[in-house]
């Protein structure tokens, strides 16, 4: 679990109620690497993980807090872990039924048939481990653990992120609930926050044009404008939309009831989809 700064003593010295105490958590707090303790959260991760019939495939196990219980699922398991003391321990203790992997979660090549990822990402790698997630084919359904404000974003609780946005078409993004800073240790300084996606049965876009819907959303939210309209015109422009003009984007918002002064991230992943189609001259 992500951190900024590294905790005080005294936070250091709370107990904790029916945490995993006996359970190996070091780590590198300057690396963000918040390892879980709480048999509560851990308990709630591994029944959003049974919902799913796929093998499993963990990121960053660490110390095995998620991995032990996630073993007892009776699927295949595969951990992938940089640290090589810890992949040698979890070997010892889980034994050849559990696939220890040693390497870069970012650089790792995620299996191409489905799967469910589980992963407690640290702060530091969380948008990083997000896009190469979000790229990745096979996996149907994940189950992320990050910090909460980074969680709430991507589920698009107060406005989504312009990341979110240029994936929503092709994904499901729930926020499922906060986790308090006590859950971790070392504890950080912002709470957790518990959320899932999943991948579509049906796109709203269509994957070919993933990258140039990708473009548009970003135009959208990073080019210059006084309003939505403006933005939305300048993105159309910018991706090859003939006779992309303001008044065509102010009359589309009025069509759809959406004010002008909207912020993009309030925007829905349908009124995404439909903004992309207009602009191609469709619908």
């Amino acid at each position: 679990m992500p951190s900024s700064k590294s905790p005080s003593s005294r936070a250091h010295s709370r107990a904790q109620p029916r945490s995993l105490r006996s359970q190996p958590h070091g780590g590198r707090h300057e690396l963000g690497q918040n390892f879980l303790v709480d048999r509560r959260v851990v308990a709630e991760i591994v029944e959003l993980a049974r919902t799913s019939r796929n093998p499993i495939v963990e990121l960053g196990p660490g110390g095995g807090a998620l991995t032990r219980p996630l073993a007892e699922l009776g699927r295949p398991l595969t951990a992938v872990e940089l640290d090589p003391s810890r992949v040698a321990r979890l070997q010892r203790e889980l034994g050849p039924h559990v696939e220890i992997v040693q390497a870069d979660l970012l650089r790792w090549s995620l299996p191409r048939h489905p799967h469910l990822v589980v992963a407690n990402l640290p702060f530091h790698l969380t948008t990083a481990a997000l896009r190469h997630l979000l790229d990745s084919p096979g996996w149907e359904q994940a189950v992320l653990l990050t910090q909460w404000e980074v969680a709430r974003r991507r589920c698009g609780v107060g406005g989504a992120s312009m990341l979110t946005v240029q994936w929503a078409p092709w994904y499901r993004f729930r926020l499922r609930r906060r986790v308090p800073a006590s859950a971790f240790r070392p504890i950080p300084s912002v709470d957790g926050g518990l959320f899932t996606i999943e991948r579509r049965e049906r796109p709203l876009v269509d994957l070919p044009a993933q990258r140039s819907y990708q473009r548009f959303v970003g135009e959208a939210f990073q080019g210059r404008g006084a309003g939505l309209a403006q933005r939305l015109a300048a993105a159309a422009a910018a991706t090859g939309s003939a006779g992309a003009t303001s008044s065509a984007a102010k009359a589309w918002l009025r069509r759809r009831g959406i004010p002008p002064s909207t912020p993009p991230g309030r925007l829905s992943p349908d009124d995404w989809a439909a903004l992309w189609d207009a602009s191609r001259g469709r619908g």
